[in-house]
């Protein structure tokens, strides 16, 4: 006899949800052993954990920066901290001048790297290019170091430049400065240039050193920047989107040194004073979108391009004052109290479904929430390494509130069913329309759920991101096993004796539901009244057709028809 289609589909959910099982806890070993990046358990924010303070101080040559320029430095670091926006970090302005950065665990190189990498982003044409030698060989052979600039040189240009590329900014002096740079020595000074006048510098492993024509753009005019491959050569590249502005000037510019020869033709991405990037302009962009690509260009490179370029802007310098250890402002006390009240609400559902409302349908419900706690955990684990998430007390707050939500999915489910047993449907096809009933309810419900914790992640302050994060993941969690587990073993449980017969302890048994229709002109009356059984009284009598009420008037010949029957007009 062939499998009926409810038990396959349903057999078919079940082994989705083990592959999807095995597949995370798959990737987090890959993690854990593999990449030795991974964790079997959760990393803790700054509230439960501690972590790291940096203390950066602006460098604005005496000027104090206004309060728009220090919110704006928070911003930009918060999201060099942070680009996920779920690490829980704290960046917050100390002073007229001071931002301080607090990292939950200690911060690695690379984190500390990329904060205190806070100069402007500047984009510069470039004028020459040279290896890093500070030294030529005559011609007896010998190596002789170029002599420091003559102050006699003249600094200023013999014309007046007419643009950014013009070689006339390039004076004896400049040109003798430039010969005898070296760009492993520590009193260079290139953040501090004037973005008027041309720059000498180095690429940032040391290995060219340029002159660069003055500012043409700045990194606020960067909207986003990607790493992606290319369509066309499989190679990895770097997408820069600038905005209407900075789209327009760097047409204009890309037209200009497009008909230049090599080294006029590039263009250099300038961060910290140090040349990130200096691409050949290889054609004329007008939509603001410009590529850089080339053999060197790697994923780790593009990645790492990609970040400073769109997270490079800050209206000024900085300089780390103090870098320290803090202790977590809370505590695992904290930790223990929030674990311990999600314990309490997961015994209290567990016993209300058991004991009160669902009997044995209610170990569905537990074994549904179980489910999703070894998902919750497991997809917790991998967004700690993946993209640095860390739960905090807000977080674990999130995680509790979802089991009532969670809760209520099983109950308008579970009520549905009951809906179509006491209308004297079998339990099986009582499983199917219900869910047919029940599922639009459920999506709706947590489709608004899903979108105020995205408002919430997207305008709340940054203490209350892991709160609208675990709550919007929880809530895809429970869609998913509402979907692929709830029902499926619903479909398989009502194909039992115990579920599908009705038995007093199921939960489904149409008696105790009050179910008033048996078929085609068969009706029973209403269950008896008593303690137990009085709001099944009430939901048969409010379930009851007229013909039904006509029936039990007459057989207790206390009630009113409502009208004189035909049979008696003889």
């Amino acid at each position: 006899m062939a499998t009926a289609p409810p038990t396959r589909r349903a057999w078919r959910a079940l082994i989705g949800l083990l592959a999807i099982t095995l597949v995370l806890f798959g990737a987090n070993a890959l993690g854990v052993h593999v990449f030795k990046q991974g964790t079997w358990v959760p990393e803790l924010a700054l509230d439960l954990q501690g972590g790291t303070q940096i203390i950066m101080e602006a460098d604005t040559g005496g000027v104090t920066p206004t309060s728009e320029q220090m919110a704006q430095a928070v911003e930009i670091i918060r999201q060099r901290v942070d680009a996920s926006g779920v690490s829980e970090a704290t960046i917050t302005t100390q002073g007229s001048d001071d931002i301080v950065v607090q990292i939950p665990g200690n911060a690695d190189d690379e984190t500390r790297e990329r904060i205190q990498a806070s100069a402007q982003m500047q984009l510069r044409p470039l004028l020459y290019s040279a290896n890093p030698a500070t030294s030529f060989v005559g011609e007896d052979g010998e190596s002789t170091p170029y002599p420091t600039p003559d102050p006699s040189l003249n600094a200023e240009p013999t014309a007046e430049p007419t643009n950014a590329s013009d070689l006339a900014w390039v004076t004896d002096a400049l040109w003798a400065e430039m010969l005898a740079y070296d760009c492993t020595a520590e009193s260079n000074d290139p953040a501090h240039a004037p973005a008027d006048e041309p720059l000498i510098t180095c690429d940032a492993a040391g290995t060219e050193k340029y002159i660069l024509g003055p500012v043409e753009l700045d990194g606020s005019a960067i909207d986003d920047a990607q790493a992606g491959i290319s369509q066309t050569n499989g190679q990895w590249l770097v997408t820069i989107d600038f905005d209407g502005q900075g789209a327009e000037i760097f047409g204009d510019v890309s037209q200009r040194l497009f008909n230049m020869q090599d080294p006029q033709n590039r263009f250099a991405f300038v961060l910290d004073g140090a040349v990130i990037s200096a691409p050949s302009m290889d054609g004329i962009i007008t939509n603001g979108q410009p590529q850089i690509s080339g053999p060197g260009i790697t994923e780790d490179s593009a990645k790492t391009l990609a970040d400073q370029l769109r997270f490079g802007a800050l209206p000024m310098s900085f300089e780390v004052v103090s870098s320290d250890t803090i202790s977590a402002t809370l505590g695992s006390q904290q930790l223990m109290i929030g674990l311990v009240a999600g314990l309490i609400g997961l015994a209290l559902v567990a016993l209300w479904v058991l004991l009160v409302s669902y009997r044995a349908l209610g170990f569905v419900i537990i074994a549904s929430l179980a489910v999703m706690a070894v998902l919750t955990f497991v997809m917790l684990c991998l967004l700690s390494w993946r993209i640095d998430y860390r739960l905090s007390l807000a977080g674990v707050a999130g995680l509790i509130v979802t089991i009532g939500f969670t809760a209520d999915s099983f109950i308008v489910y579970f009520e549905r069913i009951r809906d179509e047993l006491r209308d004297g449907k079998s339990a099986t096809a009582a499983v199917e329309d219900g869910w047919a009933r029940a599922r639009r309810t459920i999506f709706i419900s947590k489709s608004i759920n899903v979108l105020a914790a995205v408002v919430l992640y997207i305008l709340a302050d940054a203490t209350v991101k892991g709160f609208a994060f675990t709550l919007g993941l929880t809530t895809l969690l429970d869609i998913l096993i509402f979907v692929i587990f709830t029902h499926p073993v619903m479909q398989l449980l009502v194909r039992t004796g115990f579920f599908g017969g009705g038995h007093k302890l199921s939960g489904l048994d149409p008696q105790a539901l009050g179910a008033v229709y048996r078929g085609r002109a068969r009706f029973r009356e209403p269950v008896g009244v008593g303690p137990r059984n009085r709001r099944s009284r009430n939901e048969a009598e409010r379930r009851q057709t007229i013909a039904e009420r006509k029936l039990a008037a007459e057989k207790t010949g206390t009630g009113d028809t409502g009208h004189t029957s035909g049979e008696g007009d003889a």
